[in-house]
């Protein structure tokens, strides 16, 4: 009985994937998740701390609602460029991508300052009561996501700058592009709260 032996040539397939094909973008789509629940604790909290604290913000003016809402706008307007940041990466365009990159790293950049000023009009120190410290928990969570996302895209941008770019780096932009969209979502209800429940249930 002769042995037979099923051989593939699998030479010709391309080493990188773009969504649920590539392996990274599960991990980004787990640290999605696990980011995501963190941020439903801690607007939970919020929602917690209303129901024992009435009237809410008491002895507190409320945010400035311009900062708040300025950086609301902006940053959805930041949604735009990412979007189409994330169909050259798709296209396999190297100008655009390394374009797309860098107006989403000065975008980055203008709602860090915004959130800065954001920080320096919230009426409320976060040691000075449960007030203060639950809403500068959530500013600060929103924060440090804002930071990490500009990072990865700084450094993305300085890197298809700098080195010969393949469909690995594509994948790698598409997948940060995905994470910019969480960053824009999880903004929404922290806004709703920080900005509009003490002014409706002060």
């Amino acid at each position: 009985m002769s042995d037979y032996r099923v051989v593939g040539d699998v030479s010709g397939l391309p080493d990188y994937g773009f969504g649920s094909r590539s392996l990274m973008w599960w991990g980004v789509l787990g640290f999605m998740l696990i980011e995501g629940a963190a941020f439903l604790l801690a607007c939970a909290a919020y929602v917690f701390l209303i129901g024992h604290n009435q009237p809410w913000g008491a002895g507190h003016l409320p945010p400035v609602l311009l900062w708040g809402t300025a950086f609301t706008v902006l940053l959805l307007l930041s949604d735009l460029p990412n979007v189409w940041t994330d169909k050259q990466a798709h296209a396999l365009d190297e100008k655009k991508t390394r374009i797309g990159l860098i107006i989403m790293s000065v975008a980055g950049v203008v709602l860090l300052v915004v959130r800065g000023f954001e920080l320096a009009h919230l009426n409320a120190r976060w040691d000075q009561d449960a007030y203060g410290s639950v809403v500068w928990a959530l500013m600060l969570l929103h924060t440090l996501h804002l930071i990490t996302d500009l990072a990865d895209t700084v450094l993305l941008a300085i890197f298809t700058h700098t080195h010969e770019m393949d469909g690995g780096t594509f994948s790698d932009v598409s997948d940060n592009c995905m994470y910019w969209h969480f960053v824009v979502l999880t903004w929404l209800p922290i806004y709703a709260l920080v900005y509009w429940a003490p002014r409706i249930l002060g």
